[in-house]
């Protein structure tokens, strides 16, 4: 067996990717979390559904209501923007701008700045649980962005020297609301509204040719593996559009089976491994080999076992880091 110790919520707030998880552990149990997927924007379509092409005008503004009714307001286009979550990364480079300071590696994938340019930017002390607010206010913000549940409990700090943002998208729709409410505080609406229209375009043109086959989506570390569900991963969210997608969050006090993930016979499986940095753990899926009930999952005996990068699937949730995940998977699921 796997050794296993349960630290459900450290690994998924560390990895930030949802607001609450499915794990599943080395003895076979898969636990899970919900969270909604309302809201968006647009008359985007439900999974099974058509995305709507259209993008609305965006509006510059000095004052927004997000998509979870958080106001922000600036005032004065921010311009130098600290982020505390892979998803302010994401949407600045649609923007085409760079944060001063973040504790993500997002940027460092060649389809972001790469890493010679990323590594040119300051990272927060602390890491992504316990980013230091000192280190935070050293870079002079127009705008701190963080994650709710995680940076939340910055806010006091931070208070009336910077402008501090929580974010938590449950689906693309919310990440694309961020997206079109960041624009407006920046003034760079045609920037928005060209990201926008290129991923609804690319998720258009998935959903026009779904695959048949079953995927699965993996995450873990060291000693947490857990399967990624439509509702609490923004990246699963988009599986059911693109191939069979069977994976439902069950709650806290749910669990799936091993022997139920090989009865659903899963042809397509993807692999993110969520590791601290500097860590010299090896990818997941090798890992996940020493399971005895891994080598017959019907993807692991045909070769179809894909690792990605985490930080683009597991982390960014935004629509560069989406478009990336669309393109990748749909290639495999062919």
């Amino acid at each position: 067996m796997l050794r296993v110790r349960i630290r459900v919520r450290t690994l998924r707030r560390w990895a930030a990717t949802v607001l609450a998880g499915t794990l599943i552990t080395g003895c076979g149990a898969i636990t899970g979390g919900d969270s909604g997927d309302s809201g968006g924007s647009g008359s985007a379509a439900r999974p099974g559904g058509r995305t709507d092409r259209s993008v609305a005008p965006i509006t510059p503004a000095r004052t927004v209501t997000d998509v979870h009714r958080v106001t922000v307001t600036t005032p004065r286009p921010p311009e130098r923007v600290v982020c505390l979550v892979a998803l302010c990364d994401d949407m600045l480079s649609e923007l085409g701008m760079v944060p001063v300071a973040t504790n993500s590696e997002l940027l460092a994938h060649p389809r972001f700045l790469g890493k010679e340019r990323a590594a040119r930017i300051p990272s927060i002390p602390g890491g992504f649980l316990s980013p230091e607010a000192e280190a935070v206010l050293s870079h002079r913000p127009d705008l701190v962005i963080g994650l709710a549940d995680t940076h939340g409990r910055l806010a006091p700090a931070l208070k009336g020297a910077t402008v501090f943002w929580p974010v938590q998208p449950g689906n693309w729709q919310e990440s694309v609301r961020y997206l079109r409410d960041l624009a407006a505080l920046t003034g760079r609406t045609a920037q928005a509204e060209r990201a926008e229209q290129r991923f609804r375009d690319k998720l258009a043109r998935a959903e026009n040719d779904p695959s048949d086959r079953t995927s699965l989506i993996v995450f873990g570390d060291e000693e947490n593996f857990g399967v990624a569900t439509p509702g609490t991963d923004v990246t699963a969210g988009l599986f059911p559009r693109l191939s069979h997608y069977p994976w439902k969050s069950r709650g806290v006090s749910g669990a799936y089976s091993l022997e139920e993930i090989l009865a659903r016979k899963v042809d397509v499986l993807f692999v993110e491994t969520l590791t601290a940095r500097g860590s010299s753990d090896g990818p997941l899926a090798e890992r996940l080999a020493q399971h005895p009930l891994w080598s017959k999952v019907p993807a692991v005996r045909a070769g179809e076992v894909h690792e990605v990068d985490a930080d683009v699937w597991a982390k960014g949730r935004g629509t560069r880091s989406l478009g990336i995940v669309l393109d990748e998977a749909t290639a495999k699921l062919r």
